[in-house]
């Protein structure tokens, strides 16, 4: 059995495992296009649906993978869904429709659940309240790098080999990571702990985490939180090019964007041990909510000229990426203190309800993409309000 990784190694390994879901899809955004053009060309707008279908298929497999954990250990399942996420990313290379490449890539998202949700348990394993959350936190300082090369990854990928190629890339990534954590990174579940997959106890664990409000309001926050993400995703590459027409510099100006929104997750790894995790949550709903109104009343005035409008729309996907890193840590720790004992099944109910609730918010934002950036900003404004509303019920110190 490998040593326990120092706790640097492990925060590195733990980046990515989350990254498997960014680079799932980030690489695809440049891909869009040429999707679009090879298996949708009488409605483009459809190719889209490549990013939605895969993070169905990951709120989906989400549900599964902290109860296959709990019962078989954090590695076994990791390793399996891998597995599956090589052979689903060999069908997506094949796809000969839309709709084929549909299906598999929800088969890659329910594959990805595993690495992305069982993580989550691990650090649980180990770790727990603010020290679990800083973690997290600087995790996902190292993961944003991740979202930060991927669309140039994908665009390099595209010149040379072709969109189908990037599955390729994602086949090689999914080796090295599991390679990784076979090798370096023991279990940490122990057998003694570990709870049988059976129905009654299953049903039971999903009762007992269900019922608590901090859990609720944590998951309908998350729920708003990604829904903002994966809208901004689907639209973000037909605003570069139909509104800005800058769509070959986009992949540069996603890096800048990842880059720059690191600050989030930087800055609640310096004030969550001191703000709280509450805290840190309400004020950045309320500063996003600002920044989004504002940037929406200046869109719908026409009060900014083209260079202009360009540098504030860089300027709030900087900020709406950052409240990625000062959220979403806090939300899953705050959801997870009281269920230590259930860790698995808590990643997978949290995660997997709030993922699937994401999707629903997100396409029809990204559906109603009409060129401009208002559709976005008017649903950005509207869930940040909701999640807002519901940090400042959360109430306690944290």
């Amino acid at each position: 059995m490998p040593q326990s990784p120092s706790r640097g190694e492990f925060i590195a390994l733990l980046a990515l495992l989350f990254a498997t879901i960014a680079l799932s899809i980030d690489a695809m955004l440049p891909a869009l296009p040429e999707i679009a053009l090879a298996l949708s060309p009488d409605d483009p707008n459809k190719a889209q649906l490549v990013i939605t279908s895969f993070v169905l298929g990951m709120g989906l497999g989400t549900l599964f993978a902290g109860p296959l954990s709990d019962a078989f250990g954090r590695k076994a399942t990791i390793l399996a869904g891998f597995a599956l996420y090589i052979a689903a990313a060999a069908a997506c290379w094949a796809a000969p429709s839309l709709e084929t490449l549909l299906i598999a890539r929800v088969l890659m998202g329910i594959a990805a659940a595993a690495p992305r949700t069982v993580s989550i348990a691990m650090v649980r394993d180990r770790f727990k309240g603010r020290e679990m959350a800083q973690i997290m936190s600087f995790a996902m300082m190292i993961f944003t790098l991740v979202p930060a090369i991927a669309p140039l990854m994908g665009q390099g990928v595209i010149a040379l080999a072709g969109w189908q190629a990037i599955f390729v890339a994602y086949i090689v990534f999914a080796l090295l990571v599991a390679g990784w954590l076979q090798l370096r990174q023991p279990e940490t579940l122990a057998p003694a702990d570990r709870r049988p997959l059976a129905l009654g106890p299953l049903v039971r664990a999903c009762v007992e985490v269900l019922s608590l409000r901090l859990v609720q309001i944590s998951i309908a926050t998350q729920a708003l939180t990604l829904g903002m993400l994966f809208a901004t995703l689907s639209s973000m590459e037909g605003i570069f090019d139909r509104l800005f027409h800058r769509a070959e510099s986009f992949p540069s100006w996603f890096a800048v964007i990842a880059v720059a929104s690191m600050t989030g997750s930087i800055l609640n790894a310096r004030l969550v041990m001191r703000v709280g995790m509450r805290g840190m949550v309400k004020a950045t709903y309320a500063v996003l909510l600002a920044v989004t109104l504002l940037y929406l009343a200046l869109t719908a005035s026409q009060a900014l000229p083209g260079t202009a409008a360009f540098g504030l729309h860089i300027l709030w996907s900087i900020v709406l990426f950052a409240v990625m890193g000062l959220t979403l840590g806090n939300l899953n720790a705050l959801a997870m203190e009281p269920l230590g004992h259930v860790a698995g099944m808590a990643a997978s109910v949290t995660s997997s309800i709030a993922t699937v609730a994401s999707v629903i918010l997100a396409v029809p934002v990204g559906l109603m993409f009409n060129g401009t950036q208002l559709p976005l900003l008017i649903g950005v404004a509207v869930y940040a309000a909701g999640a807002l509303g519901l940090s400042l019920m959360l109430k306690a110190r944290a």
